[in-house]
């Protein structure tokens, strides 16, 4: 697919604001006082929005802005049986450590209330779609490049995994991800189907693995279970991740693994920092066709962090992270181009896409911007790739 892109071909990372109408359906809709058709409606007439803005601005593979999620992880609690949505405060009912939960709770930038989590409380049943119905919503508005993002494997089976729940269901979370992955298979089979150009999976709570030792952990996109030693719990998420990009067929779709450190406040001081070079074992062991990563903050590290290491540089493209979502400042063309020309110092330039370093919107109720700032970064980001392909192609 890479080879109908242009140079420095522009995506977005997934979640973009839902409206106060969306946000009042999806309030409305767990309760059953809205029918699912007119919310399927909704859900459609907003998605085309997104989706003709990101035409109308040259973004050059499509992602749906997540419109019907509440967030990230926890609406597939509507899409897997066995999965049900809890709030904090229902989740802390069955928390034996309730004081170390209260405090990872404090560490947030976001109120609670606006936080769910899916749990696994029974055994998980793929229900015919997790995202493939937004696929195909999406494919109804555009003829471009099609990107579908959905949580991996090991972010999925972190964020189910409550012990006096789920293990009354599953003998560990190992046991539990063997049926997170046998689901993926059956949805990547739906997504093919279908016609999808990248399937972008979404693991952060690896930096909440390898940037918390020893201290006090954040609520790092639902890594709230209990964890092992950072080896052991990187081992099993490199598992689950391999067994998923082995799983596809590279030549029908393009497989992107995205990381970042946290995407839920504007206040960086409390998200995590830390260069990737913890995480440079993995990602060679998983092999995805397109790493997908946070680089326009310093919290990232240096880009020769990631590109130094000859696995890494000599097998996957880069989805270089140009744009911080958090921000109000809008990001200059020059710095975009300085940035992409740094790391073309390491990757051949067909092998460099260029995104913001994560979605607009983690939270449904917690947007981290607004559209008329998220129209200004989006309109330097193509700019920029238009004056790259000038220069280079």
């Amino acid at each position: 697919m890479s080879g109908n892109l242009p140079l420095f071909p522009t995506s977005l990372m997934g979640s973009m604001p839902r409206s106060k109408e969306v946000l009042k359906a999806l309030r409305m809709i767990r309760k059953d006082k809205i029918e699912q058709n007119d919310f399927n409606k909704l859900i459609e007439l907003e998605t085309e929005k997104v989706v003709v803005m990101q035409e109308n601005l040259g973004i050059d593979v499509i992602t749906s802005g997540e419109i019907g999620r509440d967030n990230y992880v926890s609406f597939v609690s509507d899409k897997i049986s066995g999965v049900e949505m809890l709030s904090m405060s229902e989740m802390l009912d069955y928390i034996d450590d309730k004081k170390a939960f209260e405090n990872i709770l404090t560490t947030l930038d976001v109120p609670a209330v606006s936080i769910k989590n899916a749990i696994c409380v029974g055994k998980l049943e793929y229900n015919g779609d997790i995202v493939a119905n937004e696929l195909k919503t999406v494919k109804k508005f555009t003829d471009k490049p099609v990107k579908i993002t959905m949580p991996g494997p090991y972010l999925l089976t972190r964020s189910m995994w409550l012990p006096n729940l789920s293990g009354k269901v599953y003998g560990s979370k190992e046991e539990l991800g063997e049926d997170v992955i046998k689901i993926m298979k059956e949805e990547i089979d739906n997504l093919i189907d279908i016609g999808v150009d990248v399937i972008q999976f979404d693991e952060p709570v690896l930096t909440e693995v390898v940037f918390t030792e020893g201290k006090t952990r954040s609520f790092m996109c639902a890594a709230l279970s209990e964890r092992k030693d950072p080896k052991e719990e990187l081992e099993f998420a490199s598992s689950l991740i391999r067994k998923i990009m082995e799983y596809l067929d590279r030549k029908s779709t393009v497989s992107s693994l995205h990381v970042c450190r946290g995407n839920w406040s504007k206040n960086e001081k409390i998200l995590l920092t830390g260069p990737y070079t913890p995480l440079l074992e993995l990602f060679a062991e998983v092999n995805p066709d397109l790493l997908t990563l946070e680089f326009s903050t310093p919290r990232a590290g240096e880009l020769s962090s990631l590109l130094a290491d000859p696995r890494i540089r000599e097998n996957t493209a880069l989805g270089l992270g140009v744009i911080n979502p958090r921000t109000d400042e809008i990001e200059t063309v020059g710095s975009i181009v300085s940035r992409t020309e740094e790391a073309m110092k390491y990757l051949p330039k067909e092998r460099i896409w260029l995104n913001p370093d994560c979605g607009f919107a983690t939270f449904a109720n917690s947007p981290v911007n607004i559209y008329e700032n998220i129209s200004g970064k989006i309109r330097v980001l193509t700019e920029a790739a238009s004056m790259l392909r000038s220069k280079y192609e």
